[in-house]
C-alpha cells in the first residue's frame, strides 16, 4: 500500500508573504503580480494572520475604507495552519469543516507553504486519474447483444 498523501505534494511552495503593517494597495498589488489569491501575514517574521482576496473585497466595499489601510485590519487572525505530513484527508474535513479557503503549511515557525482549495481540487484530479487507470477488480461481465425483434412495418418491407 502506498503512503497517504500530504499537503507537502499539493500545496503551494514559493510563498508571498506580506507585513502586518503594509497597506491594502501594497497586498493588492502583491497577489494582482504574482497571481495568488492568498497572503500569510508576518510580523518580524512571525505568522499572524491571513489576507485574501475575498477579505480584500470585503473590506473595498465598506464606506470610507481606502487602500491606506494596513493588512494587520483586513487580516483574519490565527489562521488554520497544518505542518507538511499532514493528510490531504485531515485538511479537506478541516477545511470544509470550518469553510476555509487556505491553510498555511508551518515548519516549525517557519511559513513552508499555503495550500488552498485549488490545491484541494488538483490533489482530487489526481487521486481520481489514478483511481480510473486502475483496473477493477469488480468488473462487471459484458453483456451479449440483445437481439431485437423486428416492428411488423419492417417484417412487410423484406
Amino acid at each position: 500500500m502506498s503512503a497517504p498523501l500530504t499537503v507537502s505534494h499539493f500545496m503551494s511552495k514559493v510563498v508571498h508573504t506580506i507585513g502586518h503593517d503594509r497597506t491594502l494597495a501594497d497586498a493588492h498589488r502583491l497577489m494582482r503580480d504574482n497571481r495568488i489569491r492568498h497572503l500569510p501575514v508576518l510580523d518580524g517574521g512571525a505568522l499572524v494572520g491571513m489576507l485574501s482576496e475575498r477579505d480584500l473585497h470585503l473590506i473595498e466595499t465598506l464606506k470610507g475604507v481606502d487602500q491606506s489601510v494596513r493588512v494587520e485590519e483586513a487580516m483574519s487572525q490565527a489562521p488554520w495552519t497544518a505542518e507538511p505530513h499532514t493528510s490531504l484527508q485531515e485538511a479537506a474535513d478541516h477545511m470544509a469543516a470550518h469553510k476555509l479557503g487556505s491553510a498555511v503549511v508551518m515548519e516549525g515557525n517557519r511559513v513552508a507553504g499555503v495550500f488552498t482549495t485549488v490545491d484541494a481540487m488538483r490533489a482530487l484530479a489526481e487521486v481520481l486519474a489514478i483511481k480510473s487507470a486502475r483496473p477493477s477488480a469488480k468488473k462487471k461481465p459484458a453483456r451479449p447483444p440483445v437481439a431485437r425483434k423486428k416492428s411488423p412495418a419492417s417484417r412487410r418491407a423484406t
